[in-house]
């Protein structure tokens, strides 16, 4: 892309996804997708990267990565990535 960024790159960025809660009765778990996704354009992720909250009534999950972003196009790669997910509701 040629967009100027505000960003200057490498930073350390919080890339932020809302999934819906694990389904009991599934092995699925939207957590692990979500880092499996970033991973794949990071590189292996420190567990202390994610961090995970429940939504109030506990239907939703809050999951942010932090990682150190290369460039814009990276950002560009997760994001769509993580849009494409059917487990993932709204990034950020």
């Amino acid at each position: 892309m040629s967009e100027k960024s505000p960003l200057e790159f490498p930073c350390r960025f919080p890339v932020k996804a809302m999934t819906r809660a694990p389904d009991p009765a599934s092995d699925a778990d939207p957590v692990k997708q979500v880092v499996a996704a970033v991973e794949n354009h990071t590189g292996r992720l420190d567990s202390d990267a994610v961090r995970v909250r429940d939504s109030a009534k506990g239907n939703y999950l809050a999951v942010t990565v932090v990682i150190q972003a290369e460039s814009r196009d990276q950002l560009d790669a997760i994001y769509r990535e993580l849009t494409a997910m059917d487990e993932v509701v709204m990034t950020l």
